[in-house]
């Protein structure tokens, strides 16, 4: 830090040497909210609508309403999703919190839906406008001033994660993620600083030296306030507690052999880790046991952990200077007390030890199966399999990734000169982030932090090394009124203009051009989240489909451990792909079997010899209709109920995702095949993937299924079903329309009337009608079967030709007659009613 970075004599004076800074940074964060707010047209609709980014902003405003509706009680367990056990809800309560509290303020106690909206939607834009402030401090403390406004307007536009995160409209809890992780990295950094300039001791705790003790105190506890914080928007957290907890052993090491106390990082640490234990106590949930994904005894244990480490290196630091024992020997020391720690552990708690040495492959490691097909979840540097930087690149623009790489680099050759505590800290903590997205890109939006940090470091270097704060001081001295502007530019030496120009070409304008290159094509396009189809399909579920008899505002309590929760007779789950979970419940009021927390998807996780447990993936992949029921039936555990009434598809399940589903099965040989073009192999749908639950029902509009009919189906669009038809006439000898059918259908799982009658022995016996759908589209519903050695025959049809009744299903999707049945130079024509579909009865022909 230069000298024209530290605090002057007097008050008056910081104020005045500080105040453009301060401008700067506003006028930096107002910029970077109208960035953010560009695309208001496409979230604000005309119709008065709000619509969100994504399914977990869709589910954030669904807690947030639930909270307004009981508040201050929030909602812990929804027993509207994953049908029929229910999830915890492992967002942190506060993120929700605030836009709540935010609501009631503006809204004087009695908030509109549409003032709740309009806070939901713009929240996360203003937390990512906000976040200028830490990541302008944390610079000017590693590089100065300059430094500091360069970070500034480097995260005002950085693209990537960071920036489409805090978006107008993506109300998700991410963004606060990256402002409290960076406000706790600030004021744990402000911390050390203060404490080691102070050349604080124990000592002046037990004399109580409160002018010593004061701003490093205050500091601390804001650093432990901001961590809480950070908690308590994603249960993960965590993450920040490891990376200070290493950056920690390696500073008491350095001190160590530098012969310094370390009594400032001691003091800091203990405090911090004091405050957070503190604060995140009353969220644990004991019967969480130990996990990372739910407020459990883990977050606290590992707090209390941590504040025991901090103390023990201090303490054991103390000893090694009162028995002047060798330095060398205490890294060594510090390695065996971590693996009798984690004896101990594994031998008090086998469960906390297994969390704890699975943890850092569960963050930084490369996701396998089922998990390796979520979008977020995949390696940031790995695309089908192989390495590749382009990823990072239109995360971080390329020059501000290779920025961040070289930051490190000379933040580490730092260490072997002038090492700074801070420095440190920022160099551990940007390395361990760098770790995360190879692991999960999702972090991304924490590493641009890092990046606009790193990137302004160096180019703070830079100014430093053309002189730049000696023009500054000239111009200061030179220039007193506007008419000496001209006489003063005489003062700048080329190899400053160049030194500008090379920071404004190749780190500023690649973040601004990126940034707003994203939020106009996102002004002029939308965030479609959901598409229309979608939303128009789960208004018809809320609107046609029997109440399921659950308060969808209330707040219920969570079964007690090994039990499950106890729904209404009138309950039922609504089976589709986990992406579309959330739409279901939030927009549809209905409760999906699966989630975008990937629960309910079933399959397995480690081995495929494992059983395939009962989920959307073993449901999907089903190679007949009689083992997707089967399915259904294990999914409720109940005798008399089956998992769900609905099943939900659309044109991505069958195609361009299908792919996930046998993914999380682990058993996805066979689905598609190589075939010669003329030109190149191409994969095409197989055998095994044409008798899949989900092709059966998509590609095959459930033709022939005996107890799955459609209901409803949306406007077709123009997707990859064309061409899946194709393959199965041209290699199949099918005889599929190739056209588009409905984007999104929705099907209903039903008992089935049972038609039986008689024949000759051993005689063909066909069954068919003509179903048109509520988009005036009409396929052919048919079945066949062969007569016994006694002439009789029976059929399972799922169709109603009578129409809906009252209470049940309201479909607008049926046969446009009835039902004819043909054998031999017989046809007779069979109608069927609703009572008799959805109770299972039997109709004599």
């Amino acid at each position: 830090m230069s000298s024209q970075d530290h605090p002057v004599s007097s008050f008056k004076d910081k104020i005045k040497s500080s105040w453009p800074y301060t401008l700067a940074v506003a006028i930096i964060g107002f910029i970077s909210l109208w960035v953010r707010t560009l695309p208001s047209n496409t979230v604000f609709l005309s119709d008065g609508s709000v619509r969100f980014a994504t399914n977990d902003a869709w589910y954030h405003m669904r807690t947030l309403f639930v909270l307004l509706e009981n508040y201050p009680n929030r909602m812990f367990f929804n027993p509207m999703t994953n049908y029929p056990n229910g999830s915890y809800i492992h967002f942190g309560p506060l993120f929700d919190q605030m836009m709540a509290i935010t609501s009631l303020i503006l809204g004087m106690g009695h908030p509109s839906s549409h003032l709740v909206d309009t806070v939901g939607a713009y929240f996360p834009a203003v937390l990512g406008a906000i976040i200028v402030i830490p990541v302008y401090y944390i610079g000017k403390y590693l590089g100065g001033h300059k430094t500091g406004v360069l970070a500034a307007i480097l995260i005002a536009f950085a693209p990537g994660q960071f920036l489409t995160r805090s978006m107008i409209g993506f109300t998700d809890h991410h963004v606060a993620e990256s402002l409290f992780s960076t406000l706790f990295m600030m004021f744990f950094m402000l911390a050390l600083i203060s404490a080691k300039e102070r050349k604080l001791r124990f000592e002046d705790v037990f004399n109580k030296k409160f002018s010593v003790l004061k701003e490093p105190f205050i500091y601390s506890v804001l650093a432990g306030v901001m961590y809480s914080a950070y908690q308590l928007c994603w249960p993960g957290g965590s993450l920040f507690l490891f990376i200070v907890l290493v950056y920690a052993i390696f500073q008491y090491i350095l001190d160590n052999f530098r012969n310094e106390s370390s009594d400032y990082l001691g003091f800091t640490g203990v405090v911090t880790c004091l405050v957070s234990t503190i604060l995140i106590l009353p969220f644990v949930h004991p019967d969480m046991g130990f996990s990372m994904y739910y407020y459990s005894w883990f977050h606290v244990i590992t707090a209390i952990g941590a504040m025991a480490v901090f103390a023990a290196l201090s303490l054991i630091e103390r000893e090694f200077k009162i028995r002047k024992i060798n330095t060398y020997y205490y890294p060594l020391l510090i390695l065996g007390a971590g693996i009798l720690g984690l004896i101990i552990t594994k031998i008090a708690s086998p469960s906390l030890y297994s969390l704890i040495i699975n943890a850092p492959s569960t963050v930084f490691g490369i996701q396998q199966g089922g998990p390796s097909t979520i979008g977020e979840a995949t390696s940031i540097f790995y695309q089908n399999g192989a390495f590749t930087l382009y990823k990072a690149f239109s995360n971080f623009t390329t020059t501000g990734f290779l920025a961040s790489i070289l930051g490190m680099f000379v933040l580490a050759a730092n260490l072997f000169k002038r090492p700074k505590p801070h420095e440190l800290l920022v160099l551990v903590w940007s390395f361990f982030i760098l770790l995360a997205i190879y692991g999960q890109n999702r972090f991304a939006y924490y590493y641009s932090i890092n990046v606009s940090i790193l990137s302004a470091y160096l180019g703070g270097l830079l100014l430093e090394k053309v002189k730049w704060n000696d023009l500054d001081q000239k111009f200061k001295s030179n220039v007193k009124s506007p008419s000496d502007v001209p006489g003063a530019l005489k003062l700048v030496k080329i190899e400053q203009v160049f030194a500008v120009l090379f920071i404004l070409i190749f780190l500023i304008y690649p973040v601004y051009g990126s940034a707003m290159l994203y939020s106009n094509t996102i002004k002029s396009t939308g965030s479609n989240e959901p598409n229309q189809p979608w939303m128009e399909a789960c208004v018809w579920l809320r609107s046609n489909t029997p109440d399921p008899g659950m308060n969808y505002n209330a707040v219920y309590e969570a079964p007690k451990n090994g039990e499950m929760f106890q729904y209404p007779d009138t309950a039922y789950g609504v089976m589709s792909w986990w992406d579309y979970g959330h739409y279901i419940e939030t927009i549809g009021h209905r409760m999906p079997n699966a989630n975008p927390f990937q629960a309910g998807v079933g399959g397995r996780r480690v081995s495929i010899n494992e059983t395939n447990q009962p989920g959307a993936a073993t449901f999907f992949t089903a190679p007949s209709e009689k083992e997707a029921s089967a399915v259904l039936k294990a999914i409720d555990p109940r005798p008399d109920k089956m998992g769900a009434r609905y099943v939900m598809s659309d044109a991505k399940m069958a195609t361009s995702i299908f792919g996930a589903m046998p993914a999380w099965t682990l058993d996805t040989d066979g689905y598609y095949q190589a075939y010669w073009t003329g030109s190149q192999y191409q994969n095409i749908p197989s055998t095994r993937y044409f008798n899949s639950m989900e092709s059966r029902l998509q590609i095959f509009d459930g033709n022939g299924l005996k107890q799955y009919r459609m209901v409803y189906e949306t406007e077709a669009y123009q997707t990859d079903e064309v061409g899946y038809k194709q393959v199965y006439n041209y290699l199949y000898g099918g005889k599929l329309p190739e056209v588009d059918t409905g984007y999104v259908k929705i099907f209903e799982y039903v008992k089935g009337a049972n038609i039986t009658g008689t024949a000759s022995p051993n005689e063909s016996v066909k069954i068919n009608t003509t179903i048109l759908t509520n988009q005036g589209r009409t396929f052919e519903y048919s079945q066949s079967t062969t007569a016994d050695s006694q002439g009789r025959y029976e059929f399972t049809v799922p169709y109603s030709t009578e129409g809906p009744i009252a209470n049940q299903t309201q479909f607008n999707t049926a046969p446009s007659g009835p039902y004819v049945l043909s054998y031999g130079d017989m046809t007779k024509e069979v109608k069927v009613s609703e009572e008799a579909v959805l109770k299972g009865e039997e109709i004599k022909v």
